[in-house]
């Protein structure tokens, strides 16, 4: 399908105390069960896109290389100026293009979902979301957990690693 990665992953990337945790998650707990135990290949911010490239063209065209996007929810994502393109782009191809699946991360409580712009609500309403909870923090490396289970059945069929 021409498709280079099984998803790219969108996530808040301020350098705050908070995001600490969603920083982590997107380099070392989401690497570690999906790429080594599952057998996926991910697109990161940082990881695959390289310094000296052009961020938003790297984004989009890291998007249609891709067979799923992952947004990580984050109050940090939603009122971030900085990540509003990378969420537009990822979402006009989703929905307007149609030719890239979501799958919402909900990794904090997010409330209300009306302050949300429109696309995100309408996949929400679609399909909803993924939650990460806190006891999920205990094991996060176990694929075998209800939330690893709950991403990998909205993830493409994968070719095992031999």
């Amino acid at each position: 399908d021409g498709k280079i990665y099984d998803a790219c992953v969108i996530y808040p990337k301020n350098h705050t105390t908070e995001a600490n945790f969603v920083e982590y998650f997107v380099y070392q707990i989401m690497p570690d069960i999906l790429e080594n135990k599952c057998g996926y290949k991910l697109c990161i911010y940082g990881r695959d896109i390289y310094p000296g490239e052009d961020a938003a063209s790297a984004i989009e065209k890291r998007i249609q290389k891709s067979r799923r996007l992952i947004i990580l929810l984050t109050q940090q994502l939603l009122n971030s100026k900085e990540d509003a393109y990378d969420q537009h782009m990822a979402l006009y191809s989703a929905l307007i293009q149609n030719d890239t699946k979501v799958i919402l991360l909900e990794m904090e409580t997010i409330g209300a979902y009306g302050k949300l712009q429109e696309s995100l609500r309408f996949i929400i309403k679609q399909q909803g979301t993924i939650k990460w909870k806190e006891e999920h923090t205990v094991h996060p490396q176990s694929p075998n957990s209800k939330f690893w289970k709950q991403v990998r059945y909205h993830m493409p069929v994968t070719r095992w690693p031999s």
